[in-house]
């Protein structure tokens, strides 16, 4: 295997491992940021060795077990108790797949390792955008650039707020920690943003040659699962869950067999899966029994539930969609939930009506790179067959693209502008 394929072996297993060894390293620690360095320094140690020596059988075990021995050092030189000393010899000498402790899960009310950890970074000392972004990055693995494009700001906003938390939680002193009782209520609705965000980078990456990220939606849906059981008075709990099962319930149809983006209206909705559809009807109905029907999630998921429940797109009820799309806008001031809305009210009342409000958008800075504006621009601009202005729209998208497979998507709906300007004009000679 050549370097440069080693190196992309590396970087792919990276993003795969690194949520674990962070996680397994903080219980080990009971250190968020004494974690994500070892954990950084055990990618260094791979960078290094394994252009050499070849990719491992289990690269995943091969990094832990660096990370551990790293781990032992800095314990060692800060003379730490033996005991923890002692804990971490017998788990470097134990098998990857070790039994489950059932005193660790006795000892909180959260269960899930990953989703454990998150509420350990959005502790009540961070500013809600930081605990967000800190979570994002640390624990799940998201890249600065990733996180950037999800909360709409500039890439070094998202750097100075990820250091400045980092350096509040070593300051603080504030360690590995469970969150109980009221703690946990306190930080909930932050770790439902990260757990959102994390389930929209695995059903639209924002970078990268693949669409999907499917291991980041099932983690998600995974911790939204688990949160319904810690917090299941909480409806926008419940809300989350409906809107992340309905969602994953497309995920078979949105690509063809080559990876390439199929968009909803042209999605084979035999292939959505009922099972999931079921369970996220259910979990909505379960946020409208506690009171949640205006949540900020229980209203994307009674979106969604549009799509779930319409067996055809020409069944798809658009002015309603268009109706809860105003209620959201109305609850969070968003340029994207408005560009969400131009497009029902297109669905709705026409693409004329639609371009109104899209163009209304041009200007929002939050939406100055944002390659959906374009896309959605140049899909109303052909609509009303002005062909030329929608070809140079999604031209724009493909700049502003950073996922290949939406990239090239957009690429092909400018030849499409372009050939179909090319024949009227051809016609009206």
């Amino acid at each position: 295997m050549i370097a440069a394929d080693v190196n992309r072996t590396i970087l792919a297993v990276w993003r795969i491992e690194q949520p674990r060894l962070i996680t397994g390293l903080s219980r080990m620690l009971r250190d968020v940021t004494l974690a994500e360095d070892l954990t950084q320094e055990a990618l260094v140690a791979a960078l290094e060795h394994w252009p050499v020596t070849g990719v491992p059988d289990k690269p995943g075990a091969w990094l832990m077990a660096t990370a551990k021995r790293r781990a032992l050092d800095d314990l060692r030189r800060r003379r730490m108790l033996a005991r923890k000393h002692e804990m971490l010899t017998r788990e470097q000498e134990q098998e990857q797949q070790a039994m489950p402790d059932p005193d660790a899960a006795l000892d909180d009310d959260i269960g899930d390792e990953l989703l454990r950890l998150i509420f350990t970074a959005c502790h009540p000392k961070l500013s809600r955008e930081a605990r967000a972004a800190l979570a994002l990055r640390m624990i799940c693995g998201l890249t600065t650039e990733e996180i950037a494009r999800a909360f709409l700001q500039p890439e070094a906003t998202i750097a100075q707020r990820i250091v400045r938390a980092k350096r509040t939680l070593s300051e603080s002193g504030l360690t590995y920690e469970t969150p109980r009782g009221a703690e946990v209520s306190e930080r909930l609705a932050s770790v439902l943003e990260v757990v959102y965000l994390i389930f929209n980078e695995g059903y639209a990456a924002a970078r990268g040659d693949e669409w999907l990220r499917p291991q980041l939606c099932n983690d998600a849906l995974r911790m939204g699962r688990v949160l319904t059981l810690v917090a299941p008075q909480e409806a926008e709990a419940h809300g989350l869950l409906a809107l992340m099962e309905l969602n994953a319930s497309r995920i078979a149809a949105r690509t063809d067999a080559a990876g390439d983006p199929i968009l909803l209206m042209d999605q084979n909705r035999a292939r959505w899966d009922r099972l999931q559809i079921r369970r996220g009807l259910l979990a909505l109905a379960r946020a409208h029994g506690l009171g949640g029907g205006q949540g900020f999630y229980t209203l994307q998921a009674a979106i969604v539930a549009c799509h779930a429940s319409a067996g055809t797109p020409a069944d798809t009820d658009w002015p309603r969609i268009a109706k809860l799309y105003a209620e959201l806008a109305a609850l969070v001031r968003s340029p994207v939930i408005e560009l969400n809305r131009a497009v029902a009210v297109g669905m709705a009342e026409g693409p004329a009506a639609a371009l109104v409000i899209v163009d209304q958008l041009a200007h929002e800075p939050a939406l100055k790179n944002y390659h959906l504006l374009g896309s959605v621009r140049g899909d109303l601009l052909y609509k009303l067959g002005r062909f030329a202005e929608a070809r140079a729209a999604f031209e724009v998208a493909v700049k502003l693209a950073g996922n290949k497979r939406e990239r090239e998507l957009m690429m092909r709906r400018a030849d499409e502008a372009r050939d179909a300007a090319r024949n009227r004009s051809l016609i009206s000679e």
